[in-house]
């Protein structure tokens, strides 16, 4: 196990935390989308920004987490990347 997993592990532990982690999961999981997307695809940003009329700028700030994207923006990306864009309910354990 890591180091960044231990941490994160120990930092579960305390409810205050876990809750904002909880609460930050929807948006990082978006950001990694993309980015493994993009990376899968062998684009770069430049790239993916040519494919889909997006700026370069914005496509840093939306892996980074900086930006929230609608639905719209993410729906572009996903042509871009000649994927489908799918959302998904997952029931909570």
């Amino acid at each position: 196990m890591s180091d960044l997993q231990e941490l994160t592990k120990e930092l579960m532990m305390d409810p205050d935390f876990k809750k904002e982690y909880e609460t930050l999961q929807p948006e990082m999981d978006i950001k990694r989308a993309l980015l493994d997307a993009r990376i899968n695809a062998g684009l770069t940003q430049s790239e993916l920004s040519e494919k889909s009329g997006i700026s370069q700028a914005d496509i840093s700030r939306l892996e980074k987490g900086t930006r929230n994207p609608s639905i719209a923006l993410l729906k572009r990306l996903a042509e871009a990347l000649d994927s489908t864009l799918r959302i998904e309910f997952v029931p909570k354990t």
